[in-house]
C-alpha cells in the first residue's frame, strides 16, 4: 500500500454559489419592499381620493337638506297666504329642481313635487329625485324651475 501525502486542504468551500443565492435573495427581497411602498402608496393616493369625493358628496347633500328646509318653510308661508289650492300653487308651482355641484364632473339633482297639504301635519312636497349626475346630464334650465346652487 502506498500512502500520497495532500499537499492542500482536505475540504473545499465553494464560495460562489451561497454568494449567488444570496444575492438573488436580496434582490427578491428589494423588489417585494420596493413594491410594497408602491402599493402602499397608490392605496394612500386613492383613500385620499375617495374621503375628498365622499366629503364633497356629503356637503352637497347638506347643501341640499338646507334647501329643502328653506323652501318648507317658503311653502308654510305661501300656505298660510293662500286662500284654496288653485293660489297656493300660483305661487308656489308643481316642482321645483335643485342642482348643487359636487365636483368638476359631478352634481347633485334634487326634485321636488309640490304637495297642497289636506290635513294639517301633511307634507307640502315630496323628494321625487334625488341622484348624481355628470355635468354633460343637467337639464336645461328652460322652465325657470330649476336652482344652480353655487
Amino acid at each position: 500500500m502506498s500512502f500520497q501525502k495532500k499537499t492542500g486542504p482536505e475540504f473545499h468551500i465553494h464560495v460562489g454559489s451561497s454568494s449567488i443565492l444570496l444575492i438573488f435573495v436580496v434582490l427578491c427581497l428589494i423588489s417585494f419592499a420596493t413594491l410594497s411602498i408602491v402599493s402602499a402608496n397608490a392605496d394612500a393616493k386613492l383613500s385620499q381620493r375617495v374621503l375628498e369625493r365622499t366629503s364633497a358628496y356629503y356637503a352637497a347633500c347638506n347643501q341640499a337638506q338646507a334647501d329643502i328646509a328653506h323652501m318648507d318653510d317658503t311653502l308654510t308661508a305661501i300656505y298660510a297666504d293662500s286662500l284654496n289650492e288653485e293660489e297656493y300653487f300660483a305661487a308656489a308651482g308643481y316642482q321645483k329642481s335643485y342642482v348643487i355641484p359636487i365636483s368638476d364632473l359631478q352634481s347633485l339633482s334634487v326634485t321636488l313635487d309640490i304637495l297642497y297639504p289636506t290635513d294639517p301635519g301633511d307634507p307640502f312636497y315630496r323628494i321625487t329625485s334625488w341622484q348624481v349626475i355628470s355635468d354633460g346630464d343637467i337639464p336645461d334650465e328652460d322652465d325657470g324651475s330649476i336652482l344652480l346652487i353655487q
